[in-house]
């Protein structure tokens, strides 16, 4: 099969989406905006407003190079004679994302609303991997999500973080009616999975409606007859594979062994059928079944548990729960996932940083990005800043950081770092070895979130699929973005319509343990470039659908590539982590205080969710206030 040309896939475009989505043309588009979508008056002309920017984001360049130089020991010169701003704060906080964010509004609701605050991050944006994307097709405006996606079960979020979605206006009903739930079966759309020839032998898309037998489905998949006849007896066989055993006894060795080694060694599953389960879990853990215990993938309800007479109840573990405990719906997404609640924040914290009022018309303000860091604020968030030395004299905490090229140094009178906990022992090298070494013991998951614009979904309409699925080509799914309309964005309502799909992609390398599977994955993320995931992207797209009409040189709008070379956060396998005594597990010992400085984000927890970087904002807070913290 021929390799298709940069014309054939569109990359060689005279006006390509790089040049018409990289924030210049907002201008040009201004007219079909709302109001609100305005240039702001603080910001230079033709400055880059970020969430319009297209290409390579994320963790996009000139965002980490500085502290890559911190840590390879390459320290400046330049760094250790600042110039001093003489500005004096009464909290610092290092890190944007929502657990600074949150960390600055609960110090504000304890020191008072004159408290001066200064947040630094070496993002051109704000929300840490709650990032939005937004692009303009056709005069239509379109906004998805390049980081956190969901408020995931918010039942069983903390008072603490059911307080501060409140606080905001944020009330989870509304999205029971602002999500879609019909979509798919309105359109008659199901699940696809695309078996590539390079690992089948044929490009090949099987599609799975509700309701189709598995049997039936896996008829289609290329695979030969005995690896079929496992896959269907694996789905539909009550076997007890691990009969002569208590419940007990089954899930500790559930635990123990990965999902790979059961399906193998225990069930019985042909070698043949394994590239059909092996990334089952790469969107969850970003490592694939060789490194995922059995008994997670039986909490998620993968095949091959049903004839255990297994119970739901959890047995003593520690880092990631065993099973859901509460079975809610996933519904709870705004159309930029959780970058508005970011955005809410913001809202709070910078009076006229964003226009409006409510979690409805959030969605389509456009911030305001000139007056973040204006003298006047009593909140200020400065961007495009890394922090390069965070350290305690004299009574206050001095923070010395890179902007434009230039290092400046600021004084507080508290800190939260609210960064990751990878940097932290490489800005504050006076912390005790034993902290400094748990801090550095999470890795942290690489990931990709693409955002792509198509000018209308015809053919996946055609296809009669909303997302895609393969076990083993280069995007790990692919599909429609979640179809939620709230306030006056709303979703696409048909395929003549302009979308945005979402496409994923975790790196790593099977065999090895997680952490090592994720630093592989890190790297190849950091040398990959853009023009090879645009092809990429472009490629897998018409291999797909190009049966049912998909041109991508003809649909494609935009492309925008979330990169997070460190990802969401580590939480602890079963198969590859010991178990410690309480208060003395890595994030435990990593969170201790060090005189005005406290610790906050999902690291702090061990648990890559929103209401965890939440309540470790309010835990920093709280020791910072001399006050204890309460969060159940």
């Amino acid at each position: 099969m021929t390799e298709p040309s940069d014309r054939e896939l569109g990359i060689d475009r005279p006006i390509d989406r790089r040049d018409f989505l990289n924030g210049m043309a907002w201008s040009a588009a201004a007219a079909s905006l709302p109001r609100s979508w305005l240039l702001d008056p603080d910001q230079s002309p033709g400055e880059p407003y970020p969430p319009g920017l297209s290409g390579l984001r994320g963790s996009h360049d000139g965002a980490f190079e500085i502290a890559h130089q911190l840590r390879d020991g390459a320290v400046d010169p330049a760094w250790l004679t600042p110039t001093d701003l003489r500005e004096t704060y009464d909290l610092a906080i290092v890190g944007a994302g929502i657990s600074g964010l949150a960390a600055a509004h609960f110090f504000r609701q304890q020191a008072g609303p004159r408290a001066r605050i200064l947040i630094l991050d070496n993002h051109d944006d704000f929300g840490g991997h709650a990032r939005r994307n937004e692009f303009t097709v056709d005069g239509t405006t379109l906004i998805g999500y390049g980081g956190t996606q969901s408020i995931d079960t918010p039942s069983s979020y903390s008072p603490v973080a059911k307080g501060l979605l409140t606080e905001l206006g944020i009330d989870v009903r509304k999205f029971e009616t602002a999500y879609d739930q019909e979509f798919e079966e309105r359109h008659g759309l199901g699940r696809g999975y695309f078996f590539d020839k390079e690992t089948f032998g044929v490009d090949r898309l099987v599609v799975h409606h509700e309701g189709d037998e598995w049997r039936a489905v896996v008829d289609r998949f290329p695979l030969d007859p005995l690896a079929k006849g496992t896959i269907v007896r694996l789905y539909e066989s009550r076997t007890d594979h691990l009969a002569g055993r208590s419940i007990v006894e089954k899930k500790q060795a559930l635990l123990k062994m990965s999902y790979a080694a059961y399906l193998l060694q225990v069930a019985g599953v042909a070698p043949a059928a394994m590239p059909f389960f092996q990334r089952l879990t790469h969107d969850l853990y970003g490592v694939g079944i060789d490194a995922i215990s059995a008994l997670d993938c039986r909490s998620l309800g993968f095949p091959g548990f049903d004839g255990l007479g297994l119970d739901d109840a959890p047995i003593a573990r520690q880092g990631r729960s065993s099973y859901r405990t509460v079975d809610e719906p996933y519904i709870y997404h705004f159309p930029d996932g959780n970058a508005s609640i970011a955005r809410l924040l913001v809202r709070r914290l910078v009076p006229g940083s964003i226009p409006g009022s409510t979690m409805e018309d959030v969605v389509t303000a456009r911030a305001r990005y000139g007056r973040l860091d204006r003298p006047d604020n009593a909140c200020r968030i400065r961007l495009g800043a890394t922090v390069v030395r965070v350290t305690e004299t004299g009574g206050d905490v001095r923070l010395t950081y890179v902007r434009n090229r230039k290092a400046e140094r600021v004084r507080a009178r508290r800190c939260v770092l609210a960064c990751w906990h990878g940097v932290i022992p490489h800005l504050c090298p006076e912390l005790p070895a034993e902290q400094k070494a748990a801090l550095k013991y999470g890795v942290k998951v690489p990931l990709l979130y693409t955002n792509v614009a198509v000018r209308n979904w015809k053919a996946f309409a055609a296809a009669k699929v909303a997302e895609i699925r393969s076990p083993s080509a280069y995007w790990l799914t692919a599909g429609l973005d979640f179809p939620v309309s709230l306030g006056s964005y709303r979703f696409t309502a048909g395929p003549d319509q302009p979308a945005v799909l979402f496409l994923e992609r975790t790196p790593c390398k099977p065999g090895l343990p997680e952490r090592d599977q994720h630093r592989a994955g890190r790297l190849e993320l950091l040398a990959t470039p853009f023009a090879t995931y645009e092809r990429e992207v472009r490629g897998q797209l018409a291999r797909m659908l190009g049966g049912f009409g998909f041109d991508p040189a003809r649909d494609i709008a935009g492309i925008t590539v979330n990169r997070w070379s460190h990802g969401y956060t580590y939480e602890y396998n079963a198969l590859w982590d010991p178990v410690w005594e309480p208060g003395k597990a890595p994030h435990e010992i990593a969170r201790r205080p060090f005189g005005r400085i406290t610790f906050a984000n999902a690291d702090a927890a061990a648990f890559a969710y929103t209401n965890a970087s939440i309540d470790e904002a309010h835990r920093a807070v709280g020791e910072l206030m001399g006050k204890a913290t309460d969060r159940r």
